[in-house]
């Protein structure tokens, strides 16, 4: 008995420490990648003073966790319809709904806050909340901080404002749509008229900036920017300053589909250069201030209708199909108007506005179609084309070669 227990301790002894050595050998570290980092609108939030401030932050397709690339950053501040805490309802107008339309024109980091129900961004506290979120995401998202720029449409153009007169420094170029220095709320501020856009053009300096505005706004009045833009041309800076005839307060659709808007951004940066440039000689002289340039520029909702004589109507009428041999689309001359009948039965207006483009004198002004021939001059199709797509309709073709008439 005594031998049998001294072998079963021994074999006891020899699994106890085998299982000990199993457990104790060293495994080989498994390197584990870091998750792809989501890209697109992406829900995101700030604590500021122990508030929970709900946003939005865009990142393109393209943005890469590790390739160590700086990236252009905006801060785009949304209108007083909104306001909220949900954190998203400022996605739905102006540059957030460009961004969605061409996102290939748009290559930055897009931070979109939003002001809560019952305050404004000229509001101290929205001002804070606003620069936070503009902080906490150039640092995460690799944003470039001689690249960040500054946008706003309406309410949010008030709170752009005051941003680049707080934070004159900060901004590699400003663009701001339906708003002014002139506070909706605030009609007080029409009594410092002949001193406030002086103000805000010396904060402003050399920095670029980019002004729309319609000029039947009825809710923020195409004045205050008149002011604003002479003070800036007065002072040497850098304006452009756009109005839309027949606008009302949403000029911010056509600012921000604006296709040169984005790209005007990009060619502005922060030089951190020294005030004085040392020359080979030793002496110093003055850095190099951007030349100052001032333009306004007044756009038609729609161009001048050229006169088309029944001959080029009566050329034009037919059917017009976009596929599969269904003719959706006719248009037919009646009186000196040239019509046509959409695939809803309704009818609309249509005018030219040269030898080979049409467009709606009634309807949106981004729309236009384009005439095609054939070699002979013949009229083949038309070719629809707003700031999205184009559809093309092709002409029903009668015997002899020519259209329906009426």
């Amino acid at each position: 008995m005594s031998h049998s227990r001294s072998f079963f301790s021994f074999f006891l002894l020899l699994a106890l420490l085998g299982g000990t050595a199993a457990t104790a050998r060293p495994r080989a570290a498994k390197a584990e990648a870091l998750p792809p980092q989501d890209t697109g609108f992406l829900n995101r939030q700030v604590v500021v003073r122990g508030v929970v401030h709900r946003f939005q932050v865009y990142l393109p397709e393209q943005w890469r966790r590790d390739d160590k690339k700086l990236w252009p950053v905006i801060l785009f501040l949304h209108g007083r319809g909104e306001r909220g805490s949900e954190g998203m309802w400022q996605t739905q107008v102006g540059l957030p709904a460009a961004v969605r339309s061409h996102p290939e024109r748009w290559p930055f980091v897009i931070v979109m806050p939003q002001c809560p129900l019952g305050s404004f961004w000229t509001d101290p506290e929205q001002l804070t909340q606003a620069m936070e979120a503009l902080d906490m995401e150039t640092a995460e998202f690799h944003g470039d901080p001689e690249r960040t720029y500054l946008t706003g449409l309406s309410m949010g153009g008030y709170g752009a404002w005051e941003l680049l007169h707080n934070h004159p420094h900060r901004w590699a170029a400003v663009a701001i749509a339906s708003s002014s220095i002139f506070w909706g709320y605030a009609p007080e501020r029409w009594q410092r008229a002949a001193t406030l856009p002086t103000e805000y053009a010396r904060a402003l300096g050399h920095t670029g900036l980019w002004m729309f505005h319609g000029t039947d706004d009825p809710i923020v009045p195409i004045k205050g920017d008149e002011l604003t833009y002479e003070a800036i041309k007065a002072q040497g800076g850098r304006v452009r300053y756009w109005i839309f005839q027949g606008v009302k307060h949403d000029s911010w659709t056509r600012a921000f589909n604006e296709p040169e808007l984005p790209r005007w951004l990009l060619t502005h940066r922060i030089e951190n250069e020294p005030p004085s440039l040392k020359r080979k000689d030793g002496r110093e002289v003055a850095a190099k201030e951007p030349p100052p340039y001032a333009e306004r520029i007044v756009f038609p909702l729609h161009p001048t209708a050229l006169r088309l004589t029944p001959a080029q109507m009566d050329a034009l009428a037919g059917e017009y199909g976009e596929s599969r041999g269904r003719w959706q689309h006719t248009l037919f001359r009646q009186g000196d108007e040239l019509v046509e009948k959409d695939v809803n039965g309704e009818y609309h207006e249509l005018a030219a506005d040269s030898a080979n483009t049409l467009f709606y004198p009634k309807g949106s002004n981004q729309v236009r179609i384009v005439i095609e021939r054939d070699g002979v001059g013949r009229i083949t199709a038309l070719v629809l084309r707003d700031d999205r797509h184009e559809e093309r309709w092709v002409k029903r073709q009668t015997q002899g070669g020519g259209g329906n008439r009426r």
